[in-house]
């Protein structure tokens, strides 16, 4: 297929997967790269590194996302939870629930899919910036279903979908690869410190890390412990200014994941990176989320956020170790810019 654009991005891979690519990184995470990551378990024992789904509680983080609603269906008008068939068949002893979920996709511990975030880029070469996505995709139907603003805010704009980088994509890859931690908590603490490449790489060599082509990267910084321990009610002023968050505009940083071979970002922060970033670009135009840019736009690595990563990270530090095997496949839930992450460490 030939592509959909004539320029590409400054320091972008785009095309190096297959013009039609929409997996991008995660390509280097190949059936070998899983089979090494399997000889990383040595005792079996097993982590979840996702948050209960109605954590962080509230909308302080995002006032767009809600936490998620339980309803049971319904059955002839009646609430099909606790229900005795009997009701039906006085023969019948079975009682039944049968419940369903309205969820933002991305309150929890999440991935982002590569249409989550795009930029404005005149990739067609008219000399006109257009809204475009990872490898030249256009990426969402502008089409709505329903648009009814006295309607409930989730159901506004009903039936809007990606029709190219959805996040089916990512969960046909089945995600499944050597994870490996780097522990900013431990040592940076629990203030906000905005992490350029020189501070991670000095955090990587004092601890021996390395990372590989095709390695699942995460990074702890103690955020989502913070947001556990507030059980439900974020005070957002303290997290404004608690636990590391990379300097996602730092040259050198971009560099870095751009040249390690790094499959996917992962952090148990907010949005990975500081926000507002500190975005290095020239004139007057900039990206809020530089790394986001970077990451999703440029080079087509899933972003993993808000991820419960400590007591994983307390476990490899008292066994003198850093990598793992991770299993972390996204819903497949086709057409949607991300999905609750329900990833599973086996050390």
């Amino acid at each position: 297929m030939a592509a959909r654009w004539v320029n590409r991005p400054e320091g972008s891979n785009w095309g190096d997967f297959g013009a039609d690519d929409q997996c991008g990184r995660l390509n280097l995470l190949t059936p070998a790269r899983t089979v090494t990551a399997a000889k990383e378990v040595q005792t079996g024992k097993r982590f979840c590194l996702a948050l209960p789904m109605d954590l962080p509680g509230g909308r302080e983080l995002n006032p767009r996302r809600f936490p998620p609603r339980l309803f049971a269906t319904d059955r002839g008008g009646l609430s099909n939870y606790n229900f005795p068939l009997a009701e039906d068949n006085p023969e019948l002893t079975d009682v039944v629930c049968d419940d369903a979920a309205l969820i933002c996709l991305q309150y929890s511990s999440q991935w982002d899919s590569l249409t989550h975030v795009g930029s404005m880029f005149d990739a067609n070469g008219d000399g006109v910036p257009e809204v475009v996505y990872y490898n030249g995709w256009t990426g969402l139907e502008h089409k709505l279903a329903n648009h009814n603003p006295d309607a409930d805010p989730l159901m506004r704009f009903e039936g809007v979908r990606a029709r190219a980088l959805g996040i089916e994509n990512m969960a046909e890859t089945c995600v499944q690869g050597r994870g490996v931690m780097i522990d900013l908590r431990r040592h940076l603490g629990d203030q906000r410190t905005v992490v350029d490449f020189a501070m991670l790489d000095r955090i990587m060599r004092d601890d021996g890390i390395t990372v590989e082509e095709g390695d699942l990267v995460c990074l702890h910084t103690g955020f989502a412990q913070r947001i556990v321990e507030m059980a439900g009610k974020p005070d957002l002023e303290t997290l404004d200014n608690a636990c590391p968050a990379l300097d996602g505009g730092d040259p050198e940083l971009q560099e870095w994941i751009r040249d390690s071979g790094l499959a996917v970002l992962i952090a148990d922060n907010y949005a990975v990176e500081h926000l507002p970033g500190r975005d290095r670009g020239n004139g007057p135009r900039r990206a809020l989320m530089p790394l986001h840019e970077l990451c999703l736009f440029k080079l087509g690595i899933h972003l993993g956020e808000l991820w419960y990563l400590t007591e994983l990270a307390e476990w490899l530090h008292a066994n003198g170790r850093h990598r793992f095997l991770l299993t972390a496949p996204p819903l497949h839930l086709p057409g949607a810019v991300g999905s609750p992450a329900n990833a599973i460490a086996t050390v």
